[in-house]
């Protein structure tokens, strides 16, 4: 009798428990790996959450400043300051102008309104403390003086009357550059200093029309 030889013995076996448990060793290299990768990923997303939370909270507290000390932003609302300002225009406003010096004629300022100075309103300096106004037809005298208002086009001029008066000290004359649409000192009455919040330097809002006042 011939015995014939068996094949699926222990060499096979052995062989393929070995590669088996190289398989298994990469898998959890790789599995290894793939966790450290995840592992820095989510490190490096934390530290830019914390950059951001960083930069957040150092400009809002730089806007606070600025706002509470030097500048304000401001969005015009209404046309009674057209064509010089529209509706919806983003306004920058500077507040320390006026610590430092007095509003002049011509400047373009933000005010609480003097009835409710819950409200605010963008307005033009027409007179000072002192100086005389008097409206004929529409055409604005300070001191006698015609006003050169050529801002206002024709369409929009009025053709009111007023005064003459004197403003009194420490008080403005205010008006609207649109001036049949305009709420101002004209019905008001004058605007105390302490309620002028500071003067219009820059418009920034819309980009094309943007401009320094």
């Amino acid at each position: 009798m011939v015995l014939e030889p068996e094949f699926a013995g222990s060499g096979m076996d052995s062989s393929g428990a070995v590669a088996a448990e190289a398989d298994l060793r990469l898998a959890g290299a790789e599995a290894d790996l793939r966790m450290a990768r995840a592992g820095e990923r989510l490190a490096q997303v934390q530290e830019e959450l914390i950059a951001w939370i960083k930069t957040l909270v150092s400009a809002a507290v730089y806007a606070i400043l600025i706002v509470t000390f030097g500048f304000q932003v401001a969005r015009v609302e209404g046309q009674s300051m057209a064509p010089t300002l529209e509706d919806q225009d983003r306004l920058i406003v500077n507040k320390l102008e006026y610590r430092i010096g007095e509003p002049r004629r011509g400047d373009i300022v933000m005010l609480y309104y003097p009835v409710d100075p819950s409200k605010s309103f963008v307005k033009r300096v027409i007179a000072e403390e002192g100086d005389q106004v008097r409206i004929v037809d529409g055409q604005v005298y300070v001191n006698d003086v015609p006003l050169n208002d050529d801002y206002v086009p024709a369409d929009e001029r009025s053709h009111d009357d007023w005064g003459p008066k004197v403003i009194p000290p420490g008080y403005y004359f205010v008006m609207g550059d649109h001036r049949n649409n305009s709420s101002d000192s004209r019905h008001w009455g004058y605007v105390p200093k302490k309620y002028i919040i500071g003067k219009v330097q820059l418009r920034w809002w819309p980009v094309q029309t943007a401009r320094l006042f």
